[in-house]
């Protein structure tokens, strides 16, 4: 869900982008047990290339299906989030720390009476994006994001290389999961090609989840600076 801005932090380093203020991403995300779309944006008020106060704003709604003792279940998530923060910035590397309001609705069919997530939920949502680029060649990024709202978590890790001076290319690891439902993702990613004043990012691999069942997964993500 938050891949549309830990994959743009090493972008916004270019003197290009230096001054933009407007960092706006979606995307979405399919897999065998379910889907996900997302939306968001992040404002820096002294812009993306400096250090200082950031405000990310997040939407997200998916479905996804899990298993509840002998039945099988269809969930219905939709989550806002609005998350101030801070940007820090060296030479290598670019952190986003935020913390704020995450607001959750869960739906279930059919009912599921053991799980508490029912209904609309309000929490507190913390996270942090890294880019770690030790050579113009090389980087590393990890994403984390987590919520008191069922104790979630999502978190990513990827390395990648410059593929021909086009985009950023190489492995990525996801693991994510609540009360009730984990997953884990070992693939390839494709990250910042531009198209325009677009750039997209893309990820395929192998994906498993507390279910025991597994295959493939595919994501696409798009930003846009102002």
């Amino acid at each position: 869900m938050l891949c549309g801005v830990s994959c743009a932090l090493a972008e916004s380093a270019d003197d290009q982008w230096y001054d933009d203020r407007f960092l706006m991403f979606g995307g979405f995300d399919l897999w065998r047990g379910g889907g996900f779309a997302h939306g968001g944006m992040l404002w820096s008020p002294e812009g993306l290339g400096r250090e200082g106060f950031s405000l990310k704003l997040l939407l997200g709604a998916g479905r996804y299906r899990y298993r509840s003792g002998t039945a099988g279940i269809t969930a219905s998530q939709t989550i806002a989030a609005a998350m101030p923060g801070w940007r820090f910035k060296g030479d290598q590397f670019e952190l986003l720390v935020a913390a704020g309001l995450d607001v959750q609705e869960h739906r279930f069919v059919p009912e599921d009476p053991g799980n508490r997530l029912r209904g609309t939920h309000y929490g507190v949502r913390v996270g942090a994006d890294l880019w770690f680029q030790p050579q113009h060649w090389l980087m590393a990024a990890a994403s984390v994001s987590a919520s008191s709202i069922g104790t979630s978590v999502w978190s990513r890790v990827a390395l990648g290389t410059r593929f021909l001076d086009l985009a950023w290319v190489g492995p990525e690891f996801l693991a994510a999961g609540d009360e009730t439902y984990r997953q884990f993702r070992i693939g390839m990613h494709v990250t910042s090609l531009r198209t325009g004043p677009l750039e997209w990012s893309a990820g395929i691999g192998y994906v498993r989840d507390s279910d025991q069942r597994s295959g493939a997964y595919g994501r696409i993500g798009m930003l846009t600076r102002q």
